[in-house]
Order: C-alpha cells, then sequence, then structure tokens
C-alpha cells in the first residue's frame, strides 16, 4: 500500500461533533484512571516498602504511559500514511501488520479483529462489575441502617435499572458533567479515609523502606491494573477538539498522570504506614465500618462509581456500532439503533451480574490481557512493523527495536502470571473441591493469589476487581 504524503496532518483533517476542550478531556481522563483500584495501593506497598513502593510506581506508570503514548504514535502515523483523519487502534494494528514483516500480513486482519476483541470484552466486564460494586454497597448501606439483608440480585437489577438512563447519553462530551460530579465525590470519598489513616499514626522506623525482592512481583500485580484504562484513554483523545495537545512533555495526557501518580502514592504511603502488616486486600476494610463517615466514604464512592458507568461502556458500544453495524453503509435510522444497542448492553450486563455477580477471577484474566496487550504488547508490535522497511526507522543503533523488544517481554511476563493466578483461582471456585485440590494447594500457597481472593471474595473489596482500569 502506497504511503501518503509526508506533509499530510491528520489533525488538520479530523471533524469530530461536539468535540471535548482540553479540560474536558483532563477531567475525563482523571475519571477513567482514578478509580477503587487506588483503595488497593496500601497492600502494594506493603510488598514494596515505602521508598521501594514510591519509585517503582513512578518508574511503573512511566512504561505504561510509555506504551500509551507509543500507541498513539502510532495511530497518528498509521493515519499520516494512510492519508486518514483517524485511524483506529485495530485499523492501525492491521494496518501496521500490513506494511510489516511479510509473516504479519498474513494476519493483519486478525490483529484488528484481537484488538477489538480485548477492547470490548475489557470494558463490558468492567461495567459489570461497577454494576455489583455498587449494588453491594447500597446493600450494605440499608443493613447499616435498617438491620435487613435483602439479596443482592434485587440490588443488581435496581442499579441496571437507573443506569440505563445515564447510559443513553452518546457523547463523551455531554458525560463530563457527570465526571466532573464523580471525581469530586470519589476524592471526597477518598479524603475521608485519608482521615481515618492520619489517625494514630505509628513511629515511622516501625515501616521498611525498601520490600523483600521475591514479593515485587505482588506489588506488580496489583499496580499494573491502576494505573490506565486503553480504550477510554483512546476514545478521549479521538474526541478532542486540539488532539495535538494529549501528547507531550506537557500535554493532557501527562498532566493527567501526574495527578494519578500523586494520588496512588499517598494512599499507598499513608495506609502501609497506618497499618503496616494488618493491611488487607482494600483498605476499606481496615477503617471502621460502623461510623458514619466511613459509611459516607463508601457511599460517595458508590455514586461515583455509578455515575462512571457511561464513560467505561462507550468503548464497546463505540466498537460495536462504528466497526461492525455501521461500518461500509449507511444507516436510515443511527441514533435509534444506538439506543437499541446501548438498551441492550445494560441489559445483558445486568443479567450477567445477576446470575453471577462474583466476577473477579474472570476479570482478573481479562484484566491480564488488556494491560499486557493493549498497554506494552500491540503497540511495539505495531511500531516494529511500521518502520521495518524504513532504513533509520529504528533510530541510532537500533534503539527503538531494542526497547520495543523489552516491552514485548514484559507485557509477555505479565500476560502470563496473571492469566495463571486468574485461571487457578477460577477453577478453585468454580471446579469444585475434588476437580481442584491440587491446583488450590498451589493456590494457597501463592500470596498473589491469596490477594486475588481476599479481594474477591469480601463484599467491601469489590473495587478491586476493578484495579485493571
Amino acid at each position: 500500500m502506497a504511503e501518503g504524503s509526508s506533509m499530510y496532518n491528520p489533525y488538520e483533517h479530523r471533524e469530530v461533533f461536539a468535540p471535548l476542550s482540553n479540560i474536558d478531556a483532563f477531567i475525563s481522563l482523571l475519571k477513567c484512571v482514578i478509580g477503587t483500584g487506588i483503595l488497593a495501593m496500601p497492600l502494594a506497598y506493603l510488598y514494596s516498602g515505602m521508598i521501594g513502593g514510591t519509585v517503582l510506581t513512578i518508574i511503573t506508570t512511566i512504561v505504561l504511559i510509555h506504551g500509551m503514548h507509543l500507541l498513539i504514535l502510532c495511530m497518528v502515523e498509521s493515519s499520516r500514511r494512510q492519508e486518514m483523519p483517524y485511524c483506529s487502534f485495530p485499523e492501525s494494528m492491521a494496518y501496521a501488520f500490513s506494511v510489516g514483516p511479510s509473516w504479519c500480513r498474513y494476519c493483519s486482519k486478525a490483529s484488528g479483529y484481537l484488538v477489538d476483541g480485548v477492547l470490548g470484552i475489557a470494558h463490558y466486564g468492567v461495567t459489570v462489575v461497577y454494576i455489583v460494586f455498587v449494588a453491594e454497597n447500597c446493600r450494605q448501606l440499608l443493613a447499616a441502617i435498617h438491620d435487613q439483608n435483602v439479596d443482592l440480585r434485587i440490588f443488581v437489577a435496581v442499579v441496571g435499572f437507573l443506569v440505563l438512563p445515564l447510559f443513553l447519553v452518546r457523547h463523551l462530551k455531554y458525560l463530563v458533567p457527570f465526571n466532573i460530579c464523580a471525581n469530586i465525590l470519589m476524592y471526597v470519598g477518598f479524603i475521608i479515609i485519608i482521615v481515618y489513616l492520619f489517625r494514630g499514626l505509628p513511629a515511622l522506623g516501625d515501616r521498611c523502606m525498601f520490600g523483600d525482592p521475591i514479593k515485587l512481583p505482588i506489588y506488580f500485580g496489583i499496580v499494573l491494573f491502576a494505573v490506565t484504562s486503553v480504550g477510554v484513554m483512546l476514545a478521549i483523545e479521538s474526541k478532542m477538539k486540539t488532539p495535538e495537545n494529549y501528547l507531550g512533555w506537557f500535554g493532557i495526557l501527562n498532566l493527567a498522570t501526574v495527578f494519578v501518580v500523586i494520588t496512588n502514592v499517598v494512599f499507598g504511603v499513608m495506609g502501609y504506614w497506618r497499618y503496616g502488616e494488618d493491611l488487607a486486600a482494600s483498605i476499606t476494610l481496615n477503617i471502621p465500618t460502623d461510623q458514619l463517615f466511613s459509611q459516607l466514604s463508601k457511599a460517595l464512592i458508590a455514586i461515583a462509581i455509578f455515575l462512571s458507568y457511561p464513560l467505561s461502556g462507550y468503548v464497546t458500544i463505540d466498537i460495536i456500532m462504528n466497526r461492525y453495524i455501521g461500518r461500509n453503509r449507511e444507516l436510515k435510522h443511527p441514533h435509534i439503533i444506538e439506543y437499541a444497542v446501548r438498551i441492550t448492553f445494560v441489559i445483558i450486563g445486568t443479567l450477567n451480574a445477576i446470575a453471577f455477580p462474583n466476577l473477579g477471577p474472570l476479570l482478573a484474566l481479562v484484566g491480564a490481557f488488556s494491560i499486557s496487550l493493549l498497554n506494552l504488547v500491540f503497540p511495539a508490535c505495531m511500531e516494529l512493523s511500521l518502520y521495518y522497511r524504513e532504513p533509520k526507522g529504528y533510530g541510532i543503533g537500533k534503539w527503538k527495536l531494542w526497547k520495543d523488544i523489552v516491552l514485548i517481554l514484559v507485557g509477555i511476563v505479565i500476560l502470563s502470571y496473571g492469566s495463571y493466578a486468574a485461571i487457578v483461582q477460577m477453577i478453585d471456585e468454580y471446579g469444585g473441591a475434588n476437580k481442584s485440590a491440587k491446583v488450590h494447594e498451589r493456590y494457597l500457597n501463592d500470596p498473589l493469589l491469596q490477594i486475588i481472593a481476599e479481594t474477591v471474595q469480601s463484599p467491601e473489596a469489590n473495587a478491586e476487581s476493578l484495579i485493571m482500569l
């Protein structure tokens, strides 16, 4: 395929209905990244130490955000070469493979479908857990007030019904007010938790500054899923009025990331300093549960997650509508069709949550795939393919080649260990006592698997099922 002119600038030809301003994009970015996964950061610091955790959190975030930068730059380069205003992630993946090594050409189309599948399933899973999370917190609050134990599935059905009107908002621009409210509520809830963390702090010398290197994989297993949300990040960039301001040293993505890192570090340090070895999978399990302010923090975070549902579900709907239903054809009533798809999406997700309210193991598996593939492996493969036939495409000393190989290897490690942990937990939970006796024994000897189990089995800690965002 012939390459486009080097003078072609995709940004100059991109037209977006109801575009996002820089502030809108920044607010939406905070909402898509800052979530309840932050509640597990203190536990991560238990295994890394205060100084070690802070340094590793910054390094890990830099690596993942570099993957996002690399991904978007490859998408822009694919758009430039094809002289298209915008080339989506799947389209860019397919194009990159088509101009890469000869063996990649045979799987170029399949690679695009693979990206669609990973993105769509990951965000669908997150929305299901959102429903379960909000329903569980509402059930607990009702039980604390009226001492009534109502079936969780009733709350799931009610939450699914209430979220439906909110999910009918079709454009990211019109979701910004909800994202602002969600951010405010989320941070007020976090501040209440931090107030508890500042009470009764022990001597700083009682805490480790550096963790046990053997337990660092547990740390990474927690942190990796709390930093990024690829699908929503790409959707925000695609809807910006000035997308060229998204990247760069002082771009919207980097500025939001700095805010995210600071929040994660503060929560991690203070939570570990306060509770030390007594930390649970979620910091909410350590603060008192029978006090007004602790209940208030839980309610605020639940409402924030409720308001975040449309933002997370946007990616899957966008894939269904633009990549499959509306691709290469004119729809007579596109809005009506999209509303029908959105209603069906909520109904299926709600029924899914009613049938299987404990989705932790499955989502851990999806999370391992989404982070490792979307953030590291796919962007590195795209860059390697795009510049494969250019003599100096990999830079001086072919540094891009070696850098991308490292990213792929890191992604494979995350994929392998994350998938192993999730599958073992799924077998242990759904396979029955006789079928999973040997696996259960291995699971009990693996600290990371114990964390996953504690996370998905405790109602207060269902938030950690969202750690993949």
